[in-house]
């Protein structure tokens, strides 16, 4: 099984375990992927709606994997119980949906031994509520894939650690290897707040040209910040 640049990000974030968990797993691609590369000896394939659950369990039968893969419908982590996956993968939805599935499924969140996460939106918020509820990213990776942005964590459990918002934002293990897809999306997003500040300024006669004005300078402070993580010199690098 050969994966999407987005999708292989994620299966790389999975440690070898006995048995994972793939939250919205729609076409089923990465259990069938964990299983054939032996980085899961079973996968519980789990989806809220029929149809993309049905479309795995084809791929799934396709592959000849339906005895190491059980296709399971129900809502996020509800039909998971506690130790019966090391590992839960939640990944291509939004952020606050993250959130919820952790949050419902907290009793199951505890049994496990790592979270992959890959969400499409409010990133800053999903790492916020891991570090709020015991769960510290321990990797990060990045991909760029048909122009979008991918950002992808592995969490576990432990003690939190400080972060400044830029890193929220932004990824702290992204911004402390210098993670070059990061940079460059840095460097677009400091371009594009650039770009609406200017515009801004032409009309910051208008109160609600200002208050945008001033949100959009915070931003670009934020990506200031950020890429100067990568002017940094990292340990054992030349003068």
């Amino acid at each position: 099984m050969e994966l999407s640049k987005r999708l292989s990000a994620v299966a790389c974030l999975v440690d070898r375990c006995g048995c994972a968990a793939d939250i919205g797993t729609d076409h089923g691609y990465v259990p069938i992927f964990l299983v054939e590369s032996g980085i899961a000896d079973r996968v519980i394939a789990m989806d809220v709606n029929k149809g993309p659950l049905e479309r795995a369990r084809l791929h799934i039968a396709g592959a000849g994997l339906a005895g190491r893969i059980e296709t399971r419908l129900c809502d996020g982590l509800k039909g998971l119980k506690p130790k019966e996956a090391d590992t839960v993968i939640a990944a291509g939805m939004g952020g606050g949906l993250i959130i919820r599935i952790l949050s419902e499924g907290k009793e199951a969140v505890d049994s496990l031994t790592s979270c992959v996460l890959q969400p499409q939106s409010e990133i800053a918020k999903v790492r916020r509520y891991l570090a709020d509820h015991g769960l510290v990213i321990v990797k990060e990776d990045m991909v760029l894939e048909d122009g979008k942005y991918y950002p992808v964590m592995k969490a576990v459990h432990g003690e939190p650690e400080p972060y400044e918002e830029y890193e929220y934002i932004y990824g702290k293990k992204l911004l402390g290897m210098r993670h070059p897809i990061l940079k460059e999306f840095l460097r677009r997003e400091q371009s594009l707040k650039e770009s609406i500040a200017a515009d801004l300024r032409m009309h910051a006669d208008s109160g609600g040209a200002k208050a945008r004005l001033e949100q959009v300078s915070r931003e670009a402070e934020y990506v200031r910040q950020a890429l100067g993580c990568f002017e940094q010199r990292m340990p054992g690098e030349d003068e």
